[in-house]
């Protein structure tokens, strides 16, 4: 499952996501909503994560670590 996390830049909600998956080992790209005109939809709701396949919002804003374990976990 590849999966995409919409940031921005000084963003701690988006911080704290990438500490979650960094901590659970979840692979992901990181790409900045400021810096991509496409991803200004999620402008105000960052941090956002993706499947990147379909581009499907699987998570948004303040998610915890036990949301991203029952995720993952789903997809295996």
């Amino acid at each position: 499952m590849g999966l995409v996390l919409v940031t921005r830049e000084g963003c701690g909600l988006c911080e704290k996501a990438e500490r979650a998956l960094w901590t659970l080992g979840v692979p992901y790209v990181r790409r900045d909503v400021d810096r991509e005109p496409k991803l200004a939809p999620y402008a105000l709701r960052v941090p956002v994560l993706l499947l990147e396949e379909t581009g499907e919002v699987l998570l948004e804003g303040p998610f915890t670590e036990k949301a991203l374990l029952d995720l993952v976990g789903g997809a295996a």
